[in-house]
């Protein structure tokens, strides 16, 4: 999730039933499991997680000495981990740093909290104990913040001993969700994020359909029945922009098709301007896909015109789906045959098809028919200068992010039939 978005979240759920090996010996796969929710020096070999997914992302594991069980979102569009470790009605799940004899606080004369934390967005300070202390807020006005610290975190039969992380005692959110985790597990390109701890320069998953399973692999794919990914470069920014996030997974949006017509967008609507706005980042951490205001109307205009006659548009100027998507339609039945949505980029296109441009309402009705809003939504409503790729949209890729060579790959595969074959059961 980007620093300013806090959405839907798709949840992963690490469990650590077993592990066999795949591609290279020693690898270490786990699955991960959806649950329906209320709301680098040498190479490693690879380990991979299964999933099933539906509203947050979440990653079960064990952290501290002896190990407590955390609940934790995660997070491709953040950097810092972090835990609450304060117990409130509104955070019940915690981590208590009190029992745990490997946790560690970061004093303020740390080289990690003077050099390491250089890409938060608010500049960490020093509180009365001379410890490192983070504050991390989001554009939906929630909020965390403590004391960084170290610890132990374990996966299965990997300790990962000495992680960074945020140990958390205020908090402020009115996303009900939040209750039932424990934290974040940041996955960015940031040098404090889990995965560049753990030493791993490459991870990829999956993310299948509606409930199925999925994967989360570190390292890398060596799967004979994979099709090679096709890779898009990562934009690097050297010089830091106001509103340009240099450590997330920015790719370059080159145009939109839908059909086979393509939007006649200028260039500059989609490469980032002065200020570091504009960029286009790939986050699991938030469901939908959101354009920047001239794109998406564009597309919304595009896309009802190539729909006239086959969907009829729900004229409501005050029902606005998530507070950014604007587009929704009466279905009476089934969905019909869509035109659809190619976002285009250097190297790579990713098509989405069918009922993912469409999201069912649950429970919303206008008499006989259901509402369904479009999956492509304005940024412009929510508030933040970028274009974003959500995990919906990400369905049924083999999503591979590879930081040592600065590029995001992707191939088409179903995610059903991956977790199959890499013997992932539930």
């Amino acid at each position: 999730m980007d620093d300013s978005v806090n959405l839907l979240l798709l949840h992963l759920v690490f469990s650590t039933l077993f592990i066999q090996s795949i591609a290279t010996k020693h690898s270490l796969i786990l699955p991960l499991i959806a649950k329906k929710t209320a709301s680098i020096s040498a190479p490693k070999p690879p380990n991979r997680v299964a999933f099933h997914h539906n509203v947050s992302l979440t990653v079960s594991l064990s952290i501290g000495s002896p190990p407590q069980q955390v609940v934790m979102v995660l997070d491709t569009g953040s950097e810092l981990s972090w835990l609450h470790c304060k117990k409130t009605p509104t955070t019940p799940l915690i981590f208590n740093p009190l029992v745990s004899s490997s946790y560690s606080a970061v004093p303020c004369s740390s080289p990690t909290c003077r050099m390491k934390t250089r890409d938060f967005s608010i500049p960490v300070s020093c509180d009365p104990k001379k410890l490192c202390h983070a504050t991390l807020s989001y554009a939906d006005s929630s909020s965390v913040e403590g004391n960084l610290a170290t610890e132990t975190f374990r996966i299965d039969n990997l300790n990962l001993a000495g992680v960074v992380f945020g140990c958390m005692d205020i908090s402020s959110s009115s996303n009900p969700e939040d209750s039932r985790t424990t934290g974040l597990i940041g996955m960015n390109r940031g040098g404090l994020s889990f995965v560049t701890q753990m030493g791993y320069p490459k991870f990829s998953y999956c993310i299948s359909g509606r409930d199925s399973n999925g994967v989360l692999l570190f390292g890398e794919a060596n799967l004979p029945w994979l099709k090679p990914r096709k890779y898009t470069p990562l934009v690097e920014m050297s010089t830091p922009l106001p509103y340009f996030d240099r450590v997330a997974y920015t790719v370059q949006l080159e145009g939109i098709k839908v059909g086979e017509t393509i939007l006649p967008l200028p260039k500059s609507v989609l490469i980032p301007d002065h200020t570091g706005a504009g960029q286009t980042m790939v986050d699991s951490g938030t469901q939908f896909t959101y354009l920047l205001g001239p794109a998406y109307t564009a597309l919304k205009n595009e896309f009802i015109k190539q729909t006239k006659g086959v969907l009829r548009v729900l004229n409501d100027p005050n029902f606005v789906f998530q507070g950014a998507m604007d587009l929704c339609y009466l279905v009476e039945s089934i969905l019909p045959r869509l035109p659809p949505v190619t976002l285009m980029f250097p190297g790579v296109e990713m098509s989405v098809m069918g009922e993912k441009l469409l999201y069912k309402l649950a429970g919303v009705t206008r008499g006989k028919d259901q509402v369904y809003c479009f999956t492509m939504g304005n940024s412009d409503l929510l508030g933040v200068a970028a274009y974003i790729i959500g995990h919906h949209h990400q369905q049924n890729f083999w999503m591979e992010f590879d930081l040592a060579n600065s590029r995001v790959g992707l191939a088409q595969v179903s995610c059903e039939l991956a977790s199959q074959k890499l013997g992932i059961g539930l």
